[in-house]
């Protein structure tokens, strides 16, 4: 397993780089957790959507535009 952070997006609130992330996981085998940009539940969801083995939800959670109870219910599913 593997954190990729995307630190040009990093705290920034603009959304994972799924596509990046998606291609480190398809190409090293590795279990790739995604890190750098979440703001909304949706970007969570679309790491989940993508097969990713996680996300980091850091400022959202500060900020208040995740809901730590909803993102946990996401990975579940």
């Amino acid at each position: 397993t593997v954190i990729f952070t995307d630190v040009s997006r990093d705290g920034l609130g603009s959304g994972l780089n799924i596509p990046s992330t998606r291609e480190l996981a398809e190409v090293s085998g590795l279990d790739v957790i995604a890190s750098g940009g979440v703001h909304t539940i949706d970007d969570v969801i679309a790491a989940k959507e993508a097969g990713l083995a996680g996300s980091i939800i850091g400022r959202a959670l500060y900020d208040g535009t995740v809901d730590l109870k909803e993102a946990l219910t996401i990975g579940s599913r």
